[in-house]
């Protein structure tokens, strides 16, 4: 027997990290059969929002001015969207996250924003009186205001001269 039969084949230096993509490329596949396809960047989707504007632009300028007149609204639009992107690509590209940020504060306030919404509804559509407040009359309130200043002073002087004064008794002393 030779020599190169006799002896193994040198073990592939890189067998893990092969091992481990092709595990992790079915289990991504696992997933997406499952799951369905995973959900795209708020990036993503604002790319795809341009995209959607552009053509819908150009179908706008068909009716209006022909073939010459999409090609143009759509070249206007697509400058347009290039300018944007152009200004927009290095921020993504240096903070991946911002979007998801953007899009978890405006979530948040569009829940503000809603609740305020539903809660102003329901004040104006719910009939007067249902609130369970009880309205009072202005010198009703006045009245009540002043009895309770005669109660304030009537204790004072009663801490004054240390007398007990028996929360039964009237004001007239009955």
């Amino acid at each position: 027997m030779s020599d190169a039969a006799e002896r193994p084949a040198a073990p592939d230096p890189d067998a893990w990290a092969t091992a481990c993509e092709e595990d992790l490329a079915a289990e991504k596949a696992r997933r997406r059969a499952q799951y369905g396809p995973p959900p795209t960047s708020p990036a993503e989707e604002l790319r795809r929002l341009a995209d959607a504007v552009t053509e819908k632009v150009a179908e706008f300028g068909k009716p209006l001015m022909g073939a010459a007149g999409s090609a143009a609204a759509q070249g206007v639009a697509q400058q347009l969207f290039k300018q944007a992107r152009a200004t927009i690509e290095p921020v993504v590209e240096r903070n991946p996250q911002l979007f998801d940020h953007l899009a978890a504060a405006g979530s948040e306030l569009l829940n503000a924003y809603r609740s305020v919404v539903q809660e102003a509804e329901r004040r104006w559509t719910e009939p007067p009186g249902a609130s369970g407040t009880e309205r009072i009359d202005v010198e009703e309130a006045a009245d009540l205001s002043h009895q309770a200043d005669l109660d304030a002073r009537v204790a004072e002087q009663a801490a004054e001269e240390h007398v007990v004064v028996d929360p039964d008794e009237d004001e007239d002393g009955a």
